[in-house]
């Protein structure tokens, strides 16, 4: 049974043939050019093939075409719902093209999977899907690929999208793999966050269920999210944008609509935009108790500044100092960015350049507390990042593993007896996790594992339910409604006295 939105006017008998797409307009009468929000979403797609981040490149797509709020928004839903669903349209497509879609040339499959998107996953009416695309096509690429873009599109609209998955995932043996067609993730992806609901649920029954739910939170758009920085903002301003309260976080606030860019308070790094997930992370280690007074906190992997710029805050309301390491300099120049505001009030903070392992040796015993969100595959991300669920191969798990491993036991050694190291990943898979963790604290000794659980708490300041079994936490977009975010504390045992 599939889990898709069924559009109005679709409920047919199971593989009725759809009316064929037919245009009001007279050949003549037809547009020639691509409209602005899908020219916008096709040059998008077209960067992200060349290794372009959408929800960089969208932002900037979008200023300097000056669309308007209706356009852009189309502009953004065609952009980040094609990729999302690219899975799924290319077996489409490939249906539909009679060829597989490593025969046809990278601009056009982009234009047939706009097309695709606009008549599987939006409320757009067959005709105006077709001829838009169609002139789109022509536009970017030209009259002879344009026919192949109608030929394809019109048996594309034959059928709903229920039909469509069932045809492309007919011959599927294998659940899990059908169930990534459908969902139009990766099959290794989804093996993984099987994986790990198992590792949090147990119940293999319940596992199944929450799975479908996760890829389906995967590909539902995420609300804006903002981050106040605490001391820099007051709730007023926020409210006066349109902003609402969120309540996973304490300092997270959601943004319905508008161009976050065009507020004040991000303009000036007080507020920015960050994940309430992510907000978690710093706050609770902002609230663990430790031992002893404080002086200074660390953030090993620090860029591009979210969690470090609301670190800062904290710290400089205690009045303590943060360090922010960062192994970029492009990213080190964007942490300085968002730590301005605190040192315009007077904070502390200093932002150095280098490998995070390395301050193991060079500072140890230094800082009470350490943060290490580490350079993961970010499957815990990909309703905010469409594209990167095609990036990542399992193969990345042998890269980031020895790093993860890496900058975690530096931190460990960076921290002093008695303080605390808060392991961070934006994804659930246990290879990045639990896994990472364990490894570290047998070959490290005199730490202790903290249960994290009772010390996540959203607005109200109840612990978060759903976390998982413990010690540590792992939040769920379909559960909690943020990234999915892992985190685990380790506490240095304080040295026995002499």
């Amino acid at each position: 049974m599939t889990t898709g939105p069924r559009r109005p006017g679709r409920d047919r008998p199971a593989g009725a043939r759809r009316p064929a797409a037919r245009s009001a307009q007279a050949p003549s009468q037809r547009a020639r050019r691509a409209d602005p929000a899908r020219d916008a979403a096709y040059t998008v797609l077209r960067a992200v093939h060349d290794g372009a981040y959408a929800n960089l490149e969208l932002p900037g797509v979008l200023r300097r075409e000056r669309l308007d709020a209706r356009d852009a928004s189309l502009a953004t839903e065609l952009c980040y719902g094609t990729l999302r669903m690219q899975g799924l349209y290319d077996a489409v497509i490939a249906v539909a093209a009679d060829r597989p879609v490593t025969r046809i040339d990278a601009p056009v499959l982009d234009v047939l999977r706009l097309g695709c998107h606009q008549v599987l996953g939006m409320r757009v009416p067959d005709h105006a899907a077709v001829s838009a695309t169609v002139a789109l096509a022509r536009h970017r690429v030209g009259a002879g690929p344009a026919g192949l873009v109608n030929a394809v599109l019109r048996r594309v609209v034959e059928r709903s999208r229920e039909d469509w998955v069932e045809a492309v995932t007919a011959g599927v043996e294998d659940p899990v793999a059908a169930l990534a067609l459908e969902h139009s993730h990766p099959a290794w992806v989804v093996r993984a966050l099987r994986g790990a609901l198992l590792g949090h649920v147990g119940d293999r029954d319940e596992v199944e269920t929450e799975l479908v739910q996760l890829l389906v939170a995967h590909n539902t758009p995420a609300e804006l999210t903002l981050v106040a920085r605490p001391g820099l903002v007051e709730d007023a301003e926020l409210r006066a944008a349109g902003a609402r309260p969120d309540p996973v976080a304490a300092t997270a606030w959601t943004l319905p609509s508008g161009d976050p860019g065009a507020l004040p308070a991000v303009r000036e790094h007080r507020v920015a935009v960050q994940d309430a997930g992510s907000q978690l992370v710093a706050l609770t280690l902002a609230d663990v108790p430790v031992d002893g007074p404080e002086r200074r906190w660390l953030d090993l992997c620090a860029g591009p500044g979210g969690k470090a710029g609301l670190l800062a805050a904290l710290a400089l309301r205690r009045g303590i100092a943060l360090d922010a390491n960062e192994v970029s300099p492009h990213r080190a120049a964007l942490v300085e960015q968002a730590l301005a505001p605190v040192v315009a009030a007077g904070g502390e903070v200093s932002v150095r350049v280098g490998d995070g392992r390395d301050l193991g040796e060079e500072r140890p015993d230094s800082y009470d507390r350490v943060l290490v969100d580490a350079p993961c595959t970010g499957l815990g991300a990909l309703r905010r990042r469409p594209e990167a669920r095609w990036r990542r191969s399992p193969s990345d798990l042998a890269t980031l593993g020895p790093l993860q491993r890496g900058l975690l036991a530096a931190a460990l050694r960076t921290v002093r007896p008695g303080g605390v190291v808060a392991y961070a990943t934006c994804s659930p898979h246990l290879a990045e996790t639990e896994l990472v963790v364990r490894d570290v604290l047998r070959g490290t000794p005199g730490v202790v594992l903290e249960d994290v659980r009772e010390l996540v708490r959203d607005r109200r300041g109840e612990a978060l339910p759903g976390t998982g079994p413990g010690p540590w936490a792992q939040l769920w977009p379909h559960r909690h409604g943020t990234d999915g975010m892992f985190l685990a504390l380790l506490r240095r045992a304080l040295e026995p006295a002499r």
